[in-house]
């Protein structure tokens, strides 16, 4: 295929030229929503006019579609549909942090196996990202959409009616599989049916809920926990998803699919190197970086991972056979920076909360409701902004909204590690919690429509995939590393003020801290409350500093084009 200026041109079978008129052909961006218009409006120049137009230029782009049903013409209540499960998907990701202490208590289980609860959703959750964003594009992202809620409704109410903390543990494994079958739908949808035009506003929707639902697990969970009991934080979802579910099957479009074969050898190895990655991250925090099962160390659970995924992006490169990553993704210099800066993003979201919670539970003596709603005013803040912000991506530079959004975010950890102590009040961390909500409110709308606005439709699915994919991976990086911070920095700030050796003020610190964490009240002396404060604030530094990569990513993002081709 060769362009000009007046039109697209190729040879058809009796080696004549077809003339298709340029703007039509642009105009089949969205052809996989209304693929019988656009074909009507085809005007051909020449003969063989039925012949199909090769949208080429890469060896997935020849193959054959099949039509769907148009889209509505209101395609954002299709969004709003997407939205609410979601919402609710992110929201059980930290949602159990609050009843770990209940769990505990009526399941008879001690803190390693309540924390597996959370773990082994995430694991679940991460790992076959990849996999379900390219099952999207061979099945229809509604079709593997409702499967993935439908699964994790029934596993939520598995979850709620266990009486073991193992089968509490496998059920969540479950509702991992099924959010994992969701997550990349949402955005693939999202790229399918908003014309580039209106593409940010949109994407700006589905990030105020990505932030928000982050924010507001704790809240929801500790109003559930303390009203109704811990079991009610997984029978809220029954509910939610039978509603989310009807949503989808009357809003959602059924969009064209592009039938494939699938890359079995690729989700092997892919699967398993993001599984020993993640688990390896996991552990490495409980078992200091020593032996996981025998001889079997962290190092090596995590250089296995790293290998497969070697192997993986290798077979990628190299093999004739359809690929499950297309790695022409990352020609698109958008997409590849949009990848770096949301890990970063995944990574300080997720590390961010805990430092303050700990501080206002052990050193304020809050509840863990109380130290939740601290993080309220941000998630109220990044609600109002992010549609606004979304509709400027569509007509602005998203260097410069991103840019603000992740260079505030990194100001206002900084601001918090700066001011945090054993007599800080509450209203001087009103004001870094505010800028944090500017921060949410103004980085997910650009960075996520300036990742799949240049993308091919057909790759819509493997790209939300990679782009959900590197967020979680950055969560869990975050998790293990504001751990290992706040282990680092208790022991050199309790050790010093107290008097103490440095092994056993960070002892007793950690103590207090899980104590708090737990739901109980009540400050800490105030020989080590002042070092303990100083420790969480000291800890903050760590997602600050790291943000700041995704900040140098964003500032060499270029322009979108005007269309998507």
């Amino acid at each position: 295929m060769r362009r000009r200026k007046s039109g697209l041109t190729r040879t058809d079978d009796d080696d004549r030229p077809v003339r298709v008129d340029e703007e039509l052909v642009d105009s089949a961006d969205h052809a996989d929503i209304v693929p019988g218009s656009v074909r009507r409006r085809r005007r051909v120049i020449g003969h063989k006019a039925g012949n199909a137009v090769d949208r080429g230029g890469d060896r997935d782009n020849d193959e054959s579609v099949t039509s769907q049903p148009a889209a509505p013409a209101n395609p954002w209540r299709a969004l709003w549909a997407l939205c609410i499960g979601f919402f609710m998907i992110l929201v059980d990701s930290t949602i159990v942090s609050v009843a770990i202490r209940d769990i505990m208590g009526d399941l008879n289980a001690d803190i390693n196996a309540v924390i597996w609860v959370t773990s082994a959703y995430l694991l679940a959750y991460v790992v076959p990202l990849l996999i379900t964003g390219r099952l999207g594009d061979k099945y229809g992202p509604k079709r593997v959409y409702m499967v993935g809620l439908v699964v994790f409704t029934a596993s939520s109410l598995w979850c709620g009616l266990t009486d073991s903390v193992e089968m509490l543990i496998l059920a969540r494994v479950v509702q991992g599989l099924g959010a994992a079958a969701m997550t990349p739908q949402t955005m693939a949808v999202i790229t399918r049916i908003f014309p580039p035009d209106r593409r940010g506003a949109a994407m700006g929707m589905w990030g105020a809920v990505a932030g928000i639902a982050t924010l507001v697990g704790p809240i929801i969970g500790g109003l559930l926990v303390d009203g109704f009991g811990w079991e009610w934080i997984f029978f809220i979802n029954v509910p939610v998803g039978l509603i989310a579910l009807v949503l989808a099957w009357r809003l959602v479009p059924r969009l064209e699919t592009h039938p494939r074969s699938f890359d079995w050898l690729g989700v092997v190895l892919s699967a398993c190197g993001l599984f020993l990655l993640v688990y390896g991250i996991q552990q490495a925090h409980g078992v200091e970086w020593g032996a996981l099962i025998g001889p079997i160390t962290v190092p090596f659970v995590i250089g296995g991972g790293i290998v497969f995924l070697i192997a993986f992006v290798l077979w990628q490169r190299f093999t004739r056979a359809e690929v499950l990553v297309p790695l022409s993704l990352f020609k698109d210099r958008n997409f590849s920076l949009a990848a770096i800066a949301m890990t970063t993003v995944g990574f300080g979201v997720t590390s961010m909360a805990f430092p303050i919670m700990l501080w206002a539970q052990t050193v304020l003596g809050y509840t863990p409701t109380q130290s939740a709603l601290l993080l309220a005013p941000m998630a109220i803040l990044s609600g109002v902004l992010a549609p606004f912000v979304g509709r400027l991506v569509d007509h602005g530079s998203p260097r410069v909204l991103a840019g603000i959004g992740l260079g505030s975010f990194s100001a206002a950890l900084f601001w918090l590690g700066a001011i945090l102590d054993s007599g800080t009040s509450l209203w001087a961390v009103i004001p870094p919690v505010l800028l944090l909500g500017v921060a949410n409110g103004f980085m997910w709308a650009p960075i996520s429509s300036t990742a799949t606005r240049n993308l091919p439709l057909h790759y819509a699915g493997a790209g939300s995939g990679v782009y959900n994919t590197v967020r979680q991976v950055g969560a869990v990086l975050g998790s293990a590393a504001i751990a290992v911070a706040m282990e680092s920095r208790l022991e050199a700030n309790i050790g010093s003020s107290s008097g103490m050796a440095g092994g056993a003020g960070a002892e007793a610190g950690a103590e207090s801290g899980a104590g708090a964490a737990g739901g109980m009240s009540g400050g800490l002396p105030d020989s080590i409350a002042s070092g303990f404060a100083h420790a969480m604030g000291q800890s903050l530094w760590v997602p600050a500093a790291l943000v700041l990569i995704g900040f140098v990513a964003v500032l060499f993002f270029e322009r979108p084009k005007a269309r998507v081709r």
